[in-house]
């Protein structure tokens, strides 16, 4: 703060005075600041790896969306070439009289259907790419590959590393940061420090019987101590801080149960997923390839009619797009479980 005066101050003659002063408030405040801010910067770091994980887990879960479409696209890609072939055959047994109209029919209203999905598939595979592009922050366009159909499971988390994972450790985090904001409230009760210069004239005789003229200054230094006198509304802000701690404790409570749940969830979702995919590989998928073989022959043979032999091959497709859909809760699954791993 910086002060001028100019009067009467030591006599009947106007004298000039000039101060400088500083209030700064008491070590400990400046120091539980930089504690706080501290710990307020370690939360942001926190709230980082939070980010990161929850968008590797973004991508994660539209790139199986992306493998679940394709596995549709060319699981209807395999009907469409199927009821093709058999609405040229369906055409001609119409032309030599061996079938009726409803047979041409039914068959072109089942490859019609066909066609639609095909159509909605190719556009949701656009919009997933335009999806996918976007959270890589990329113009690249990425394609699931052949190698394989789930996603690779990196590591199974324990109830330890649970409590490591980034979303409980930023709870903890502000629990540290409740901790520090009481710390800081309680020492702004400490008292203020002031210090203080000012220069001033003196005209007349002093009290060392000389005459001053009033070009001679004189000097004097301040300190001084600010004691709070009405606290009540720090007080307060204390009360508040510790009221604020005891809800993020809450949090961090309720957080952990929660996560230890839904990795339960989880973990027994991976287990059952996974079997119905074991199931499908290791004999769903034979049996539908065999259902088909033997619909197509018996056919051709006579021994089935037209409707018999849709219905064979529907069952057959839909074995097929029923180990597509675990295909797909698998990889959900074991996305969720290398969430919680930290991956």
């Amino acid at each position: 703060s910086l002060t001028g005066e100019v009067g009467q101050i030591n006599s009947s003659y106007t004298d000039t005075k000039f101060g400088i002063s500083q209030s700064i408030s008491f070590p400990t405040v400046y120091s539980r600041q930089k504690d706080l801010m501290q710990k307020e910067w370690e939360n942001s770091l926190l709230a980082v790896q939070v980010r990161e994980l929850q968008l590797k887990k973004q991508v994660s879960l539209l790139f199986s969306h992306m493998i679940y479409v394709e596995q549709k696209r060319q699981l209807v890609l395999s009907a469409d070439s199927m009821y093709a072939a058999f609405y040229k055959k369906a055409v001609l047994r119409l032309e030599k009289g061996e079938s009726n109209i409803l047979e041409k029919t039914s068959a072109a209203a089942q490859l019609g259907q066909i066609r639609i999905q095909l159509d909605q598939l190719r556009e949701d595979s656009s919009i997933l790419q335009v999806q996918f592009q976007l959270l890589l922050n990329s113009s690249t366009v990425f394609t699931p590959t052949e190698k394989g159909n789930t996603i690779s499971l990196s590591a199974v988390a324990d109830s330890a590393s649970l409590q490591e994972h980034p979303t409980l450790k930023i709870i903890r985090q502000q629990q540290e940061v409740a901790g520090a904001l009481i710390q800081l409230e309680k020492s702004r009760l400490l008292p203020d420090l002031t210090l203080g210069y000012n220069n001033t004239s003196i005209k007349g005789v002093g009290a060392d019987e000389k005459y001053y003229s009033g070009s001679k200054r004189f000097n004097a230094v301040q300190v001084g101590v600010g004691l709070p006198i009405f606290a009540g509304a720090q007080h307060a802000r204390i009360n508040s801080a510790k009221i604020n701690k005891l809800v993020v404790e809450g949090h961090y409570a309720m957080g952990s149960q929660a996560m230890q749940a839904e990795y339960a969830v989880a973990l027994k979702q991976y287990k059952k997923h996974s079997q119905a995919v074991q199931y499908y590989e290791q004999g769903g998928l034979k049996n539908a390839g065999l259902i088909d073989a033997a619909a197509q022959q018996q056919f051709a043979n006579g021994n089935i009619n037209y409707l018999e032999w849709v219905l064979l091959v529907n069952q057959a497709t839909i074995i097929r797009s029923e180990y597509v859909e675990a295909t797909r809760n698998l990889n959900e699954s074991i996305i969720q479980l290398n969430y919680f791993s930290n991956y």
